[in-house]
């Protein structure tokens, strides 16, 4: 297959777009397939779209590691457009994906996995991985997603939105304030006085109008991935210091994660359970990752849902396939084939 893997952007998760994009493409190459990696951003100046899937190159050049800070100047990622502040969209990147036989999704945060990119492939008819563009945006903004599962049964941390000219009434300590949109921690924080959560929502209010405050919910965490509807076995995510942050997500050896979770089978039927309903409540389809905290009573509490989950060497949904007898370039085939059916 001619596929284009599409990662970077201007998230906040750029980098890790970026990674989770160069180890899709080695998948996807070693397999046999024609792969062309693209900066959704930068695109491919100058490029002859009709020739890009012949060109002889590594298309992973120049991709670090993720760094332990994030986000990389994103100021300086724009400047390199002249038309940056007018279109997401890089040159030629809409023509190569046009004559690709499918678009891997490697995008995380806003531009790329929240619905919008989504909706154009599907106005353009490019078929590409993932779920579509009404699900991607109930799970991106955090207060869609709260308010969508809580009509749904599906226990949340108690909590509240606000919205710009907003004050918060009546929050309880500890607390966790959030980016709405956020991701992979990135403008997420914990409080535990109403001096720290002023700060908090005036860090989080430069990287989303819309802010969530919830009761933070201390016990332990697991995560449970879904393929086609169906769940995978849950990890549980344990920190050597601290919480889950950025740099304990993708710092290889700063987090044990434990798969398949160390639950009886009935908790693990239960949480199972739990994210197959969220699954049905968010309209999810092809994969999707769940992210839950349970409390010291054994309640679990979802957390929010993830619709292009990290594909880097420290993320969580190839864990889970593996622990099924999944290979990483075997899921990749597989997210492609549920794909292409949807």
């Amino acid at each position: 297959m001619k596929i284009v893997v599409l990662a970077g952007g201007i998230s906040t998760e750029r980098e890790v777009s970026l990674v989770s994009g160069r180890e899709v493409y080695r998948a996807l190459k070693q397999r046999g397939h024609t792969v062309v990696l693209l900066d959704v951003y930068l695109g491919l100046p100058g490029a002859d779209p009709d020739a890009v899937f012949s060109m002889d190159r590594d298309w992973t050049e120049g991709i670090r590691d993720i760094g332990e800070e994030s986000p990389e100047d994103l100021e300086k990622i724009k400047a390199m457009r002249s038309d940056g502040d007018r279109f997401f969209l890089g040159p030629n990147v809409l023509k190569i994906c046009r004559r690709a036989d499918v678009v891997f999704m490697a995008l995380h945060g806003v531009g790329g996995e929240d619905g919008r990119l989504q909706a154009m492939f599907e106005l353009n008819g490019i078929p590409y991985t993932g779920t579509d563009h009404v699900s991607s945006t109930l799970c991106i903004d955090k207060c869609l997603s709260r308010a969508v599962m809580t009509v749904a049964g599906i226990p949340v941390p108690p909590g509240m939105e606000l919205y710009p000219g907003e004050e918060p009434q009546g929050v309880e300590y500890p607390a966790v304030v959030k980016a709405a949109n956020g991701g992979s921690t990135v403008g997420t924080y914990f409080v535990e006085n109403d001096e720290e959560l002023k700060e908090a929502i005036k860090k989080a209010s430069k990287l989303d109008v819309h802010i969530v405050i919830e009761k933070r919910i201390k016990g332990r965490e697991f995560t449970c991935g879904l393929l086609d509807g169906k769940a995978l076995p849950p990890v549980e995510i344990i920190p050597n210091s601290g919480t889950y942050d950025y740099r304990n997500k993708y710092q290889a050896g700063r987090t044990n994660e434990i798969c398949p979770a160390p639950l009886s089978p009935e908790k693990t039927a239960e949480l199972q359970a739990l994210a197959e309903k969220a699954w049905k409540a968010l309209r999810l389809s092809v994969y999707a990752r769940l992210d839950f905290m349970m409390d010291e009573n054994e309640k679990f509490y979802c957390l929010e849902g993830n619709t292009i989950p990290g594909m880097t060497p420290t993320s969580l949904i190839p864990q889970e396939a593996a622990a099924v007898g999944m290979d990483f370039g075997t899921l990749c085939e597989k997210l492609i084939e549920v794909s292409m059916r949807r």
